[in-house]
C-alpha cells in the first residue's frame, strides 16, 4: 500500500481531523518531531492521534500490513530523543494525547485505571479529588504521560519510599506489534498464573508494544508532610544524611534529592521568581528531604526535628530550613523541579541520566570530575538526582567563552564515553 493509500485508510480509523500530513503546509508538526531541548527534529508522514485502544489496534495492523514504522510519543518530555520520527519522513507518530480519561477509581482496592494519554498532573489531580495520592512526580508532570511514565520506568521525586513506575503498576492494557490488544489490566497484588508480561512492557520504551492503559496503585493521603531544605559540606555527608535519615525515619522518607551548587545557581539565574534558601554559603550541595507521616503533624515534627538535630551534631548539615506551609513546601520543589529547565535554558549541554549504587557516588563525582577538566577546561558540570535510589543527572555544560553547539558538535561524543565508561566501571549504569 502506497502512502496517500495508508494515509486515507488511518483517516477513516480516526478521523481525517487526526491525521495530520506532513504535506499539509497549514499544520506545524514541530510538537511532534522535536524533542523537548530543540536538539533534534525528525520528519513524519504523519501525526496519527487515536482516540481509543481499539483504534491504536487498528493503526498499528494497517503499519504493519504496509511496513511503516510506529513511533509511540506521550508527552514528547523525554530527554533521550527516543519519541520523535527519524528523518525519512515516512515514519507515523502514534499520539496518544486524546486517550486521556480515568477510566475507573477502585477506593477499596487503592487502585486506579488510567488512559496512557492522561498528563501525570491532571492524574494527580484527578486522585486527590477522590481523597487519595499518587506518589509518581518529577518536573515534567505538566505535560508527560501515564503511558511515558511507564514506557521509560520512571523514577520522580518519591521514588526513595514508593520505587519507579513498576513499583506503582499493577496491570497494563497493551497494543502489540502486530495490532492485538493484550488486556492485563487487574487489580490484583498477587498474580502467579503465568509469565509477568507487563514487567516486560513496562521500561521497554514502546520497542514491545504500545501502553494504551494502566491500572496503578493510590494511597491514603498521608496526615501531614514536612520538608526541608538542608545544606550539605560533601556529597559524603549527603550519604551519611541519607543514612541517618532512612534509620530515623524508615518508611516515613518520601523523597531525598541531592542538588550541586552548581545546579542550583541556574535555577537562581534562569527561574528569577524563585528564592532559594540559605543560597547565600559556600555549601557544594543542598539537600531536600521530605517526610510523610500517618499519625499527626506533631509526631512527624517531632521525629524530623530529632534527625536534623543529630544530622547538624554530625556535622552532615551546616544549615537548613523547614517550609512552615504548603505554599512553601510547593516553593521547595519547584526549586528541584525548575533545574532541567534552568539548564535548559543555560544552553545546550551533555545531558547524562545514570545510575550508580549509592556507595560509590562520591567517588563517581570525584573521578569524573577531574576526567571531564582535564581533558575539557572550562566546562561546568550541574549534577543533581534521586540520591535514594542512586539516580544522578550528571550534565556538563560548555565553557563560558564557547558557543554551545559548536564545542558539542566536535567533544559531545568523547564527554559521553568518559561518563559512561565511569559510570559503568564503578558498576553503574548509563541509561537510569
Amino acid at each position: 500500500m502506497d502512502a496517500p493509500a495508508l494515509l486515507q485508510q488511518l483517516a477513516q480509523v480516526v478521523g481525517s481531523a487526526n491525521v495530520l500530513r506532513q504535506d499539509d503546509a497549514s499544520i506545524d508538526l514541530s510538537a511532534w518531531e522535536q524533542d523537548w531541548r530543540g536538539r533534534t527534529r525528525g520528519r513524519a508522514l504523519a501525526i496519527v492521534r487515536p482516540g481509543s485502544t481499539q483504534e491504536v489496534a487498528q493503526v498499528v495492523k494497517l503499519c504493519a500490513e504496509s511496513s511503516v514504522s510506529v513511533v509511540p510519543q506521550g508527552g514528547n518530555t523525554g530527554l533521550a530523543e527516543g519519541a520523535i520520527p527519524d528523518s525519512t519522513g515516512t515514519q507515523i507518530v502514534l499520539s496518544l494525547g486524546r486517550m486521556k480519561a480515568v477510566r475507573h477509581i477502585d477506593p477499596a482496592n487503592l487502585t486506579v485505571t488510567v488512559e496512557a494519554g492522561c498528563v501525570l498532573e491532571t492524574f494527580h489531580e484527578a486522585v486527590e479529588n477522590a481523597g487519595f495520592m499518587f506518589p509518581l512526580s518529577m518536573g515534567s508532570k505538566g505535560s508527560c504521560t501515564i503511558g511515558g511514565n511507564l514506557a521509560t520506568n520512571a523514577g520522580g521525586t518519591q521514588v526513595v519510599r514508593y520505587g519507579n513506575a513498576r513499583n506503582l503498576c499493577l496491570g497494563l492494557e497493551v497494543v502489540t506489534a502486530q495490532g492485538e490488544i493484550w488486556s492485563g489490566l487487574n487489580g490484583l497484588r498477587k498474580n502467579n498464573t503465568g509469565y509477568d508480561l507487563r514487567d516486560l512492557f513496562i521500561g521497554s520504551e514502546g520497542t514491545l508494544g504500545i501502553i494504551t492503559a494502566a491500572t496503578l496503585q493510590i494511597y491514603p493521603q498521608p496526615a501531614t508532610r514536612l520538608t526541608t531544605w538542608a545544606c550539605i559540606p560533601s556529597i559524603e555527608h549527603a550519604l551519611e544524611l541519607l543514612a541517618l535519615a532512612q534509620r530515623h525515619l524508615s518508611a516515613g522518607l518520601t523523597g531525598f534529592e541531592v542538588m550541586g551548587r552548581f545546579a542550583v545557581s541556574l535555577v537562581r539565574q534562569h527561574i528569577s521568581h524563585l528564592r532559594i534558601p540559605l543560597f547565600e554559603g559556600q555549601e557544594p550541595y543542598f539537600v531536600l528531604m521530605e517526610i510523610s507521616d500517618a499519625e499527626s503533624e506533631a509526631h512527624a515534627r517531632e521525629c524530623f526535628e530529632r534527625l536534623l538535630e543529630t544530622a547538624i551534631e554530625a556535622g552532615c548539615i551546616t544549615d537548613a530550613v523547614i517550609a512552615e506551609s504548603l505554599a512553601q513546601v510547593r516553593e521547595l520543589w519547584e526549586i528541584r523541579e525548575s533545574i532541567p529547565l534552568a539548564a535548559y535554558q543555560e544552553g545546550v549541554m551533555a545531558a547524562h541520566d545514570i545510575a550508580l549504587l549509592i556507595s560509590n557516588i562520591p567517588l563517581f563525582i570525584a573521578q569524573t570530575e577531574e576526567a571531564i577538566q582535564s581533558q575539557f577546561p572550562g566546562t561546568r558540570i550541574s549534577n543533581f538526582g534521586h540520591l535514594g535510589d542512586g539516580n544522578l543527572h550528571y550534565n556538563v555544560h560548555v565553557p563560558v567563552n564557547e558557543t554551545p553547539a559548536a564545542y558539542l558538535a566536535q567533544h559531545e561524543e568523547a564527554i559521553r564515553r568518559t561518563v559512561y565508561d565511569a559510570a559503568v566501571k564503578l558498576g553503574g549504569t548509563f541509561s537510569a
